[in-house]
């Protein structure tokens, strides 16, 4: 009965990290990733034009 109680935590923590895994996986692409990228363009457009805008006032 004892090896029951030592293999149980890792089985577990096993079968936890392939869930969290097999969520990644799913979330990535279609029409996660379309919102994702625009997010991610549209901070780096405003990066963008603050870093020319001090630039410009540098000058």
């Amino acid at each position: 009965m004892d090896y029951v109680s030592a293999l149980l935590p890792p089985v577990v923590m096993a079968v936890l990290f392939i869930a969290v895994i097999r969520v990644i996986v799913k979330t990535q692409g279609g029409a996660n990733k379309t919102k994702e990228d625009a997010a991610v363009d549209a901070a780096l457009a405003r990066a963008e034009s603050t870093h020319q805008a001090t630039a410009k006032n540098d000058i």
